[in-house]
């Protein structure tokens, strides 16, 4: 088999392998396609938490961007974490060098705890600069607050959201629901023609470690595959749906998903 189409990662490392630079390896290389990285941070964690971040300096992400593009020209390109104003500043540099249209920016911002990972600064430089020049946004509740100032309690809140990021400059949107307590999760697709209410059952369990990195990263993928963006959204949920009801139980704390569901091991070693 070879893969359908390449997609750069620009995202940090997580050592424990449930979310960062590998949880999009396995979801893209899981889908059929070919993962490139460009990586931002390094971090020593596992399922209980983080003990500690290297940050990669801005020219250094920046080499790995254009240097890796120049010689693979990627079809798609997902973005994770940002730690810095510097960082950000440098990835917009060159994401016009590289000339991507199909961009996903997963806007990481905000611990599970709630703490915020980002300073004021660079969420300036998210809402302002780097949202309005990628296809697609995928905040989670309390990111799409931070990014439009409004408070979200309801599905109604979410939409409200995503119509003031869209006055913004996003060009897409979709507000994942997972932080509203309720027996459905509804994510929000927005664009300036529709809105799309995606509706799934709220799968029970702790091991949700990387979610919305797979999440950003299926979407991307199957962007490069000549899929359209809303059905680009669709299957992207039903892939991470489907990797957390596989039930892999891995360490103590919050534990990763299954990105193998799509594949059939069983098959390759008979």
């Amino acid at each position: 088999m070879k893969p359908n189409s390449k997609i750069l990662i620009i995202a940090g490392s997580d050592s424990s392998g449930g979310a960062g630079i590998q949880a999009d390896i396995k979801t893209i290389t899981a889908l059929g396609s070919y993962a490139m990285t460009a990586i931002t941070a390094i971090t020593s964690q596992n399922t209980t938490g983080v003990k500690s971040i290297i940050p990669i300096s801005p020219k250094e992400i920046s080499n790995q961007i254009e240097f890796t593009s120049k010689d693979i020209k990627p079809d798609a390109v997902k973005i994770g974490m940002l730690h810095s104003p510097r960082v950000i500043k440098a990835i917009i540099s060159s994401l016009k060098k590289i000339k991507v249209s199909k961009i996903v920016l997963d806007p990481v911002m905000v611990a599970k705890g709630g703490t915020k990972l980002i300073n004021e600064e660079a969420i300036k430089l998210i809402r302002k600069k780097l949202m309005q020049k990628v296809l697609l946004i995928t905040p989670n509740i309390p990111e799409a607050e931070i990014l439009s100032k409004i408070k979200i309690k309801s599905v109604e809140d979410m939409i409200f959201s995503a119509n003031r990021l869209l006055n913004l400059g996003a060009k897409n949107i979709l507000i994942k629901g997972g932080h509203l307590k309720s027996k459905k999760i509804f994510d929000v697709f927005a664009s300036r023609k529709e809105i799309k209410i995606f509706k799934n059952t709220n799968i029970q369990t702790k091991n949700t470690h990387g979610t919305g990195c797979t999440l950003s990263s299926a979407i991307a993928t199957y962007l490069s595959c000549g899929k359209l963006l809303k059905k680009s959204c669709e299957l992207g949920i039903k892939y991470v749906n489907q990797a957390i009801r596989s039930k892999i139980n891995y360490g103590k704390g919050h534990g990763p998903i299954n990105h193998l569901n799509s594949i059939d091991i069983n098959k390759k070693f008979r």
